[in-house]
């Protein structure tokens, strides 16, 4: 099966943000140190956005559905464009970003295994618990403003009492991102 990708070239695409506890969430390092990130993948021609989520969560960290609950998603797409560097040209239909739905799981139990083996090309070599906003900081450049738009719609799905507040660092690393954005073409829909 292949990825669908859109008429205006964005990948569809699921992001996952797992929490446990008292709001920690995953963050996967990317295999070979090139920086952390949330599980994320393609949604195949003909399948169901939660299904993906499943097939997705078990092929990147090895966890089952059985094993978490959906809390939320957000409404809509939300989209980043990749630099020119990383466009695969030669590949048809080019892909010029992706266009993502977020979906916030939570673990029914304290302790997982996770399990990084189920592909023959691991997407992480390493995990940690991170605070929830945390990833904002962690994550590639390119894909920080929909990492921010994500955890701020998901956060009253994680925190129904009350998100916590936005770390020291939050607008120093976000308003260069929201800066760039404001004058460019919205990236959701």
């Amino acid at each position: 099966m292949s990825d669908v990708i859109d008429s205006d070239g964005f990948r569809a695409n699921v992001g996952i943000v797992l929490m446990h506890g008292e709001g920690e969430v995953f963050l996967g390092r990317r295999s070979g140190g090139r920086g952390w990130q949330f599980p994320q993948g393609g949604v195949r021609t003909g399948e169901q956005l939660e299904d993906t989520v499943y097939r997705e969560l078990h092929e990147e960290i090895g966890v089952s559905r059985t094993d978490v609950e959906l809390v939320g998603r957000t409404s809509r797409w939300l989209r980043y464009r990749l630099p020119a560097r990383y466009i695969r040209r030669n590949q048809r239909p080019v892909c010029i970003g992706q266009k993502q739905r977020w979906f916030l799981l939570r673990l029914k139990r304290a302790e997982v295994e996770f399990d990084f083996g189920k592909t023959s090309e691991p997407e992480f070599d390493q995990w940690r618990w991170a605070p929830y906003w945390e990833p904002v900081k962690e994550v590639i450049y390119f894909k920080r403003l929909v990492y921010t738009r994500a955890l701020i719609e998901l956060a009253p799905f994680a925190f129904p009492a009350g998100q916590p507040a936005f770390p020291g660092w939050w607008d120093a690393v976000t308003a260069p991102e929201r800066e760039k954005k404001s004058s460019t073409p919205a990236s959701i829909d």
